[in-house]
């Protein structure tokens, strides 16, 4: 049976998190859990509504950190995608937790028989969520709404990377939550690594998938369930009956998105053979049209810092070197890259070929690279070649080629004409597979993700299932197990030769 909890939030009271070591925060957490039991809906609503409202009353300062800390990133962008874009998922967590929570009879009619079987959604406990610098907010805020409606409580740490947002995160928090509820991980506690090693009931993590492996390892150290949401190189096919132009403007725009510091953004795309010169072109002409500045131009992206910076720098500059073809918007009287600014130009790159380094790793960057194909088999054929990525692109009709390329590969998703639109829905999941990725979230995905699918039965037959398996077996139950071979045989062999006749 649930209940509220005890003691509701006491925001009088604003202990700030990092008055306790990491593993106090954990044991705070696990006692109140233990100590209030499972919380019901309006407990988990109250949760959710104060985690969104923590984000929209503090949306200014939030911005304006997320600018300080990338060093540009117009607020138009950290408003939709770290804010308002969280509040996607928080409202529709809101609004489905009393249906997703309730205990549901999975038997009606065998409970009728005397075998009543039901399934419950248990909370795990305490979660640990570990947030990535490019997203900040989306991708560990998201994740905690989920974590809420389950029942969990939370130890949240956003990157390090982004030291002012998690500042502004740490310090505003204690106004809404008791650190039994949320407590927000900041440098002070520790590195990711001292994290990864905490015995929560589930860790999820965003990130790289090098890290991501990290973490997987130390969680299984303790044997803490893992959902990771890791990177990739996502590819793009654009087919050979679509409108060029549209698929230019369309990747231009999608590779571009915060500085191209998206695990979402197309890392390379596919282009017919005879379309790759035109492509480019009008690829170039969307970024000059839309960057008519980089340098001074606030409204375009910084990379994150030094280090990857001169990474992206440096792919550009071997594949240029190993005979790639390099097309950079540079506007009249700049000098890019620059390192001061971190501003490389939107790059496309051609004449690729194995060997490059740019080929292997995620460019998380403005640079889109470009290759030609004759037929989709040669596109399907790299693709599968890459690992998994966490998406795919899409360029063109909802076709019999579609289909052809979504049989023949793995991807977390498919995203077609738009960008990563089922990020939008509740009814769809977010997750990578293989080297992207295992789990997911978003919508009751995130509500499974952090709970405990537990059985309950219960029997009142008068036949017991434990008399029928132990010794001493006499003649009666001989005779009930091969009868049972019998009609198994003879029912999957039915089947077997249905399944033929297809």
């Amino acid at each position: 049976m649930t209940k509220p909890a005890e003691v509701n939030v006491r925001a009088g009271d604003k202990v700030s998190s990092e008055t306790h070591t990491m593993e106090e925060l954990l044991e705070i957490q696990r006692a109140a859990f233990l100590r209030d039991g499972i919380p019901d809906g309006r407990t988990r609503i109250d949760r959710i509504a104060r985690l969104g409202q923590l984000l929209l009353d503090n949306a200014d300062e939030i911005t304006e950190a997320l600018n300080a800390d990338f060093g540009t990133r117009p607020r138009e962008l950290s408003v939709a995608t770290d804010v308002a874009g969280c509040m996607i998922d928080i409202t529709h967590q809101r609004r489905g937790v009393e249906k997703w929570m309730a205990e549901e009879n999975v038997a009606k009619i065998q409970g009728l028989l005397g075998y009543k079987q039901r399934l419950r959604h248990d909370p795990l406990g305490v979660v640990g969520i570990m947030g990535p610098w490019n997203f900040p907010l989306q991708l560990t805020f998201v994740p905690a709404a989920s974590a809420f409606a389950a029942g969990n409580r939370v130890l949240m740490r956003p990157s390090s990377v982004t030291a002012k947002t998690t500042e502004v995160i740490a310090r505003h928090a204690p106004d809404y939550f008791s650190i039994d509820e949320l407590a927000v991980i900041t440098s002070k506690h520790g590195g990711g690594a001292d994290f990864a090693k905490l015995t929560v009931d589930h860790m999820f993590f965003t990130g790289s998938p090098e890290v991501g492996s990290s973490v997987a390892q130390e969680a299984a150290k303790n044997l803490v369930p893992v959902t990771l949401e890791l990177g990739g190189k996502n590819p793009a096919i654009v087919d050979a009956t679509t409108d060029i132009t549209e698929a230019a403007n369309f990747l231009a725009d999608a590779r571009m998105i915060n500085g191209g510091q998206v695990c979402l953004c197309p890392d390379y795309v596919f282009v017919p053979e005879s379309k790759v010169g035109e492509f480019t072109e009008k690829v170039v002409a969307r970024w000059t049209k839309n960057f008519p500045t980089v340098l001074d131009n606030v409204q375009y992206t910084s990379t994150i810092n030094e280090k990857n910076y001169k990474r992206i720098v440096g792919l550009i500059d071997d594949a240029v070197e190993l005979g790639a073809t390099k097309h950079q918007v540079i506007p009249n009287g700049e000098a890019l890259p620059d390192s001061e600014a971190r501003k490389i130009p939107p790059t496309v790159l051609t004449g690729v070929k194995a060997g490059m380094k740019i080929e292997e790793d995620e460019v998380f960057g403005p640079v889109l690279t470009v290759y030609p194909y004759r037929n989709l088999s040669e596109a399907i054929e790299k693709i599968n070649s890459a690992g998994h990525p966490l998406t795919m692109y899409w360029v063109g009709d909802d076709n019999d080629n579609l289909q052809r390329v979504a049989d023949s590969t793995r991807s977390g998703s498919i995203s077609g004409n738009d960008f990563a639109l089922h990020l939008l829905s509740g009814g769809l999941p977010f997750g990578g597979v293989g080297k992207s990725g295992m789990g997911s979230y978003h919508g009751k995905f995130g509500f499974d993700t952090f709970s405990h699918a537990r059985a309950v039965t219960v029997s009142s037959m008068p036949i017991k299932f434990a008399e029928n398996v132990v010794p001493p077996f006499a003649k009666r139950d001989v005779r009930v197990t091969d009868l049972q071979m019998k009609l198994w045989r003879f029912f999957n062999g039915r089947a077997a030769r249905k399944a033929a006749r297809r």
